[in-house]
């Protein structure tokens, strides 16, 4: 989890630095055609480029592609629009989003203790996003709306049978953004491409390929309160990233709403490590 959000983050900052040379469709469609092919190629190197897969679990990557598609489009249009660390310091509510996901859809257990951590750290997310503040843009809503389409891509890994290759999930991730942003495209002028600007898409089109099956190893195999808290490790790699390469720095309240979107997901492993180191004692 630790690795995918520094892929992640290091490809939202090579998208971010094209922003001012070409659009968000041209961009993702440049991406999506190095990333796909690349995967593809890795995929079948090592054996795991599989299409036998169960009708099921056929529906579920489509449903998870989908998530995948919006996330894209939501945090990167935000993304060509406002500083990174602020876009990334919204995306500190996965951990609880996804926490309490778990425990709606997925059963898993979430006392008040958790539950209430869960609800300080959206009242955290609300003094980043500040609706109604002069600050305020619908680019923050985006965000949120991003957190929520990631929640439901993880979720949707989780529920792939084993008998699925993780490499073949993320394929489909990475082809349905580059159809979706094939269909952008259209209405959409195409921009000449700088040497940087290519250099930053390749240099793009390799990190995401590690944000994808990263992402969806990870949330297959590893306890979801467990590896939550790794998600947290983007910030401090997307305020190092908008100071060195944007020269950007998020406001005070910025930066405590962070602070406790951040602790309360530490108090939620810190509750979850408890009650497992308990349970395995009664057993």
């Amino acid at each position: 989890m630790a690795a995918c959000m520094a892929a992640f983050t290091f490809n939202d900052a090579f998208m971010k630095s094209v922003s001012d040379e070409m659009g968000l469709y041209q961009a993702l469609f440049i991406r999506g055609i190095a990333s796909t092919l690349l995967m593809v190629v890795l995929a079948a190197a090592t054996g795991s480029l599989r299409f036998g897969v169960s009708r099921r679990d056929w529906g579920i990557i489509l449903l998870r592609t989908v998530a995948e598609v919006a996330a894209a489009f939501f945090f990167l249009t935000a993304l060509f629009n406002m500083p990174i660390a602020n876009a990334s310091a919204i995306m500190q509510a996965l951990p609880l989003t996804v926490t309490l996901a778990g425990a709606v859809f997925l059963g898993e257990a979430v006392g008040w203790r958790r539950l209430s951590a869960i609800l300080v750290g959206f009242a955290g997310v609300m003094l980043i996003v500040r609706p109604g503040a002069e600050g305020f843009t619908i680019y923050s809503v985006y965000v949120v709306l991003a957190v929520l389409s990631v929640t439901a891509r993880d979720l949707a890994a989780r529920a792939v049978s084993v008998e699925t290759s993780s490499m073949t999930v993320a394929i489909a991730a990475s082809l349905g953004v580059w159809v979706f942003a094939g269909v952008g495209l259209l209405g959409e002028e195409w921009q000449p491409v700088s040497t940087g600007g290519f250099l930053s898409l390749m240099g793009a089109s390799v990190l995401i390929i590690g944000g994808y099956f990263f992402s969806t190893a990870a949330m297959r195999v590893g306890d979801i309160a467990f590896i939550a808290p790794f998600r947290y490790t983007s910030l401090l790699w997307a305020l190092l990233l908008g100071l060195v390469l944007f020269g950007e720095w998020p406001d005070g309240l910025t930066l405590l709403g962070g602070a406790i979107v951040i602790a309360t997901g530490i108090f939620t492993f810190h509750r979850e490590r408890k009650l497992a180191l308990k349970a395995g004692e009664c057993a």
